[in-house]
C-alpha cells in the first residue's frame, strides 16, 4: 500500500458533490423497499471502448421488515453506494496490510512507535478540534445496544452521553442493524417509544435530570461486513458490504442535519483501529460526507477507541489524522487486552496471560497504556475517556450489588485521579456511583483537559511488558472462560449482543478474550497452578462437562455456540474475530 507520509499541514477535501437524489453519477432505484422481499439499485452501464462498466451500486438481499422502506431509502443506498465506490478499495488495502502486521508479530518483530512520523510527535502547536455541541460534559457516558426498549433505558439514564452501539454490544443480525437505525432515526425526532410483549409501556422521559444524554454512535468495525446489502462496483464485481460504512452511512444521511438543528451533532465511536492510516481513512470518509449534504467542514466528530495494541502506538497519529473531527480517545481495555494475546499468542510465555480475573488496571503495562492516553490527549487538547468495568449490579441480590458498586467506584476514582474526562458504564444503577467519583475531581468543571501529565513518560516496553502481570492459570479460570465463551456465543446467535453473565456484562470483546486464552494456553502447553497440563484434550473434556450442564430451552443456540467455540479456540487456526465467521455461517 503506497501511502504518504503524515503531512504538517491541514488537508482540504477535493471531493465532488452530488446532490441528493441526482442521478448524475449515481444508481437509480428498482424495486418497492415497502414490501417484504428483494430491493436493490441498479446502474446504467457505460462503454468506454474497451471495456464496459456500470455504474456502483447496492442491491438488498435481506427481507425487509415493518418500515425498513424509511432506513433503506432509494437517497441513502445512493450515498452508501458512493462511499464504497470511493473508500471500500482502501478498506481492502488496510484490512491487507493489518494481516502484513500480523505476521511481522508473529515472526517476532515488536511494535514500536514510528520514526517516520517523530515530526508529528515532536510538534508541539497542533491541537484537535475537540468537544462539539452537548460534548462539552462526558463525565458518565451509558453503553448499550440500540433496540428500542435499552435505547429508552439508555436515554432516561442520567447519563451525559449514550454510547448507541451497533458494534460489540449489538449481534450484528439484519433485524439488529436495521431495527437499530430505526431506533435512532426516531430517537433524533423525539418519537421514540416501546410496548413490550407484555404490554409494558416504555417512553422517553429524560429521566433524573430530565435531559436525555448527547448520542455517539458506534459503527461496526472495519474488519466486518453487512451480508445483506451487496455492493456492485464499476467492473460488475459483488462483494457484501462494509459493515462501518453501512451502520455510519444510514446513521448521517437521515440524521447529521436534525442532529445539527437540535443543538448537537454527527457524532462516532470509531472501534478497533490498527493504525493511523485507518483514521486518516475515516477522515477522508467524513469530508466526503459532510460536503456531500452541505454541511459545514468539521461538523462530525469522532471519539476514537484505543483497543488494539497497535493503536497504542500510534495515539498521536490517530489524533493527527482526524484533528479537524476529533473530539478525543477512549481506553477500550477489554479489546485491548484481547488484542494483545491475539497479536503475540504464538511468542512464547513472554505474552502469556493469568486467568481472566487477574487481569486488572493496576497492572503495570495496562496503567502505562491508561496514563500514556490520557497525557497524549490533554496535550492535544483532546478528551481522554475511561472504560467499562464488567461488574455489573442485581437488583435482586444486594450483595452481589454492594460488592459491584465497590468495584465500580475504586475503579471510576482511579481513573478521574489519572486525569480522565469521563467514563463507561453498562448499567443505569452505576451512574450515581461512577459521577460521584468524577464529581470528586471535576467539580462543576467539565473536563481536566489542563492537565497535561507531563510526569507520564511510557516505553515501547512498559506497553509489551505482559510478563508484569503475573499471576497464575488456575482449572477454574480454564472452566469460566469455556463457559463465558459458550453461553456469549448462544446469546449473540440469538441476536442478543450484550449478556449478564455471572453478574459481569459480557460482550464480543470479552467473548474473544476467553477464547483466545483457551487457544493460547493450549499452543504454549500452559501449566495450570494445580499442575494440570493445558492441552486439546482436556480441553475438550471440559468443555463436554460444562455444555451438559447448560440448562436447554427450545430454540436455544447451544449447540451451534459449540461449533464456533471450537473452531475459534481449539483449531489450529485462530480466527482474527470469532464473530466474523459465525457472522457469514449462522446470522
Amino acid at each position: 500500500m503506497n501511502t504518504p507520509p503524515l503531512a504538517t499541514t491541514n488537508r482540504v477535501s477535493t471531493s465532488s458533490t452530488t446532490g441528493i437524489g441526482s442521478t448524475t453519477g449515481t444508481a437509480s432505484t428498482v424495486g418497492t423497499p415497502s414490501t417484504v422481499g428483494t430491493a436493490s439499485t441498479t446502474g446504467t452501464t457505460t462503454n468506454t471502448g474497451s471495456f464496459a462498466t456500470i455504474e456502483p451500486h447496492l442491491e438488498i438481499t435481506g427481507d425487509l421488515g415493518p418500515r425498513y422502506a424509511e432506513i433503506l431509502t432509494p437517497e441513502a443506498l445512493v450515498f452508501l453506494a458512493e462511499l464504497h465506490d470511493r473508500f471500500a478499495g482502501t478498506r481492502h488495502d488496510l484490512l491487507a496490510a493489518r494481516l502484513r502486521k500480523r505476521v511481522d508479530a508473529a515472526n517476532g518483530r515488536d511494535p514500536g512507535f514510528l520514526t517516520e512520523t517523530a515530526h508529528v510527535r515532536r510538534d508541539p502547536s497542533w491541537r484537535v478540534a475537540g468537544a462539539g455541541p452537548g460534548l462539552e460534559d462526558r463525565r458518565v457516558e451509558i453503553t448499550g445496544p440500540t433496540d428500542r426498549k435499552m435505547a429508552i433505558n439508555a436515554l432516561n439514564s442520567g447519563a451525559k452521553v449514550w454510547l448507541a452501539d451497533q458494534e460489540d454490544a449489538t449481534s450484528p443480525t439484519w433485524a439488529n442493524v436495521i431495527e437499530g437505525q430505526l431506533s435512532l432515526f426516531d430517537t433524533v425526532r423525539g418519537q421514540l417509544s416501546f410496548t413490550s410483549p407484555e404490554g409494558k409501556e416504555y417512553a422517553v422521559t429524560g429521566g433524573p435530570t430530565g435531559q436525555t444524554p448527547t448520542i455517539v454512535m458506534r459503527p461496526r468495525g472495519w474488519h466486518l461486513v453487512e451480508k445483506n446489502l451487496i455492493f456492485v462496483d464499476r467492473a460488475n464485481r459483488r462483494m457484501s458490504a462494509s459493515g462501518s460504512l453501512v451502520d455510519f452511512g444510514l446513521y448521517f444521511f437521515h440524521n447529521a442535519k436534525r442532529l445539527i438543528e437540535d443543538g448537537s451533532g454527527p457524532y462516532f465511536y470509531l472501534p478497533k483501529l490498527e493504525s493511523h492510516y485507518e483514521a486518516r481513512l475515516w477522515d477522508d470518509i467524513f469530508s466526503h460526507s459532510e460536503e456531500r449534504l452541505g454541511i459545514d467542514y468539521g461538523t462530525i466528530r469522532a471519539t476514537v477507541l484505543i483497543e488494539t495494541i497497535q493503536a497504542a502506538f500510534e495515539m498521536e497519529e490517530i489524533l493527527y489524522e482526524l484533528r479537524d473531527h476529533c473530539a478525543g480517545l477512549n481506553a477500550g481495555r477489554w479489546d485491548y487486552i484481547f488484542s494483545i494475546i491475539k497479536t503475540f499468542r504464538s511468542r512464547g510465555r513472554r505474552f502469556v496471560f493469568p486467568d481472566r480475573k487477574q487481569i486488572t488496571m493496576t497492572l503495570p503495562f495496562m496503567r502505562a497504556y491508561t496514563e500514556l492516553l490520557v497525557s497524549t490527549c490533554h496535550r492535544r487538547g483532546a478528551y481522554a475517556i475511561g472504560g467499562m468495568s464488567a461488574f455489573i449490579p442485581n437488583r435482586r441480590d444486594p450483595e452481589v450489588t454492594a460488592r459491584a458498586l465497590e468495584q465500580v467506584a475504586a475503579d471510576k476514582r482511579r481513573e478521574a485521579t489519572d486525569g480522565f474526562d469521563g467514563t463507561w458504564v453498562a448499567h443505569p444503577d452505576l451512574i450515581p456511583t461512577a459521577q460521584a467519583e468524577f464529581d470528586a475531581v471535576l467539580g462543576d468543571t467539565p473536563n481536566q483537559v489542563h492537565r497535561t501529565r507531563d510526569d507520564v513518560s511510557v516505553t515501547a516496553s512498559d506497553l509489551l511488558d505482559v510478563a508484569s502481570a503475573g499471576g497464575e492459570i488456575t482449572e477454574s479460570g480454564v472452566r469460566d472462560n469455556i463457559k463465558i465463551g459458550l453461553r456469549y456465543i448462544e446469546s449473540w446467535l440469538r441476536g442478543v449482543g450484550a449478556a449478564a453473565i455471572d453478574n459481569l456484562m459480557e460482550d464480543a470483546a470479552t467473548a474473544e478474550i476467553s477464547r483466545s486464552q483457551i487457544w493460547q494456553w493450549v499452543h504454549d502447553n500452559s501449566v495450570t497452578a494445580e499442575g494440570r497440563r493445558i492441552d486439546k484434550t482436556w480441553v475438550n473434556e471440559q468443555v463436554a462437562e460444562v455444555f451438559a450442564g447448560f440448562e436447554r430451552t427450545p430454540g436455544d443456540r447451544f449447540d451451534d455456540a459449540l461449533e464456533v467455540f471450537r473452531a475459534s479456540a481449539l483449531e489450529p487456526e485462530f480466527p482474527t474475530f470469532l464473530t466474523v465467521g459465525a457472522y457469514a455461517r449462522y446470522l
